[in-house]
């Protein structure tokens, strides 16, 4: 398990002062941050210069399990207490009594559960499924989340009082675009890391030209897109020769920032010209509406697989529509690539 934390940004030197002050208390803590930040290797350091290092750590991905399997996940169950409940098994509660219980996407948790989880708690018992007896449990719970659960505790989507028991310490661990003065670190952190295990792969350090590309990047994978993006460097040839096919244009939109494109549909919009495309013979709004939703949407779609260079795998991960969606919309509104990209480079 590597516990080193990397980076000398404000933000980081931070984190690292928070878990000398708190990973022997045992309070409960809330870890916070986008997809791929590190929050787990966070999580992973407070065990590990914790007073119960050595003891059980024992993680449960919240997102991962439908309702009912999460919750027989966490309490256990008796032998017969459903269909296919042949012999007892021990929760994670339970299985990490005197050491850590990491909740991993805390925030993807429904409310009832969520209820269940603020039992133990607050009393430090629970009965597994099938059972009236109580089971003790002496567990560090650190938790972590990708949402914002204060705005969605106002909107009633997570419980005020779990969100209060969890989070006796927040730990917010910033995005990479917010700390770029830690990219050379990391850099150097994990192509010596990547050397040791690709050890026929002789890659160099990325030169300055190659850093101000790599700052520059907007990373909204953060630092895990980091790591794939220098794997694949690594096996594939040297940063000069992979870099810019790596990375997507800095100004290209970002996966779920419509302010993105937002200037450029409102100019679409203005630009309609109302009398010329209104038939008053055949006046229906509903074709109106048609037409003019078509015409936004052909010039959205066009913008973005241009600023992706016709990478559909990216678009459709900025449009949030499906791959085979986006085939369709292609050859349904007429959008045809720019001059010089072939129809098999899209």
């Amino acid at each position: 398990m590597r516990t080193e934390i990397i980076g000398v940004s404000q933000n980081i030197e931070r984190i690292k002062e928070l878990i000398n002050q708190v990973a022997d208390t045992g309070l409960n803590t809330l870890v916070s941050g986008e997809t791929g930040v590190g929050k787990e290797l966070v999580v992973q350091n407070l065990y590990a210069r914790s007073n119960r290092q050595g003891r059980p750590f024992v993680k449960v991905n919240c997102a991962a399990l439908p309702d009912g399997l999460l919750e027989s996940e966490l309490f256990g169950y008796e032998q017969g207490a459903f269909t296919g409940a042949q012999r007892r098994r021990r929760g994670k509660f339970e299985l990490a009594h005197s050491g850590v219980l990491f909740l991993d996407e805390i925030g993807d948790m429904s409310l009832p559960l969520q209820s269940k989880v603020l039992h133990v708690l607050q009393g430090g018992h629970f009965s597994p499924l099938g059972s009236e007896k109580d089971v003790r449990t002496d567990t560090w719970v650190v938790a972590a989340t990708n949402h914002d659960l204060e705005t969605e505790m106002k909107n009633g989507k997570f419980r005020g009082d779990l969100y209060y028991r969890l989070s006796t310490i927040k730990i917010h661990v910033a995005p990479l675009r917010e700390r770029p003065e830690d990219i050379p670190y990391l850099i150097d952190f994990y192509v010596k890391e990547y050397s040791q295990l690709f050890k026929d792969k002789k890659v160099k350090k990325p030169d300055n030209e190659v850093m101000k590309k790599l700052l520059s990047y907007h990373w909204p994978g953060n630092v895990r897109e980091l790591q794939n993006v220098l794997k694949r460097i690594m096996i594939l040839g040297e940063f000069e020769e992979g870099i810019d096919e790596m990375l997507q244009p800095a100004d290209a939109p970002r996966p779920g920032d419509p302010l993105a494109i937002a200037p450029m549909v409102h100019s679409e919009l203005m630009d309609y010209d109302i009398g010329n495309n209104i038939d008053l013979k055949t006046l229906s709004l509903k074709k109106i509406r048609k037409k003019v939703l078509d015409r936004v949407e052909k010039e959205v779609i066009a913008y973005v697989l241009n600023k992706t260079g016709w990478n559909r795998s990216k678009a459709t991960k900025i449009l949030n529509i499906s791959y085979k969606t986006l085939l369709y919309k292609i050859k349904d509104l007429g959008i045809e690539p720019p001059e010089g990209v072939l129809s098999d480079e899209y």
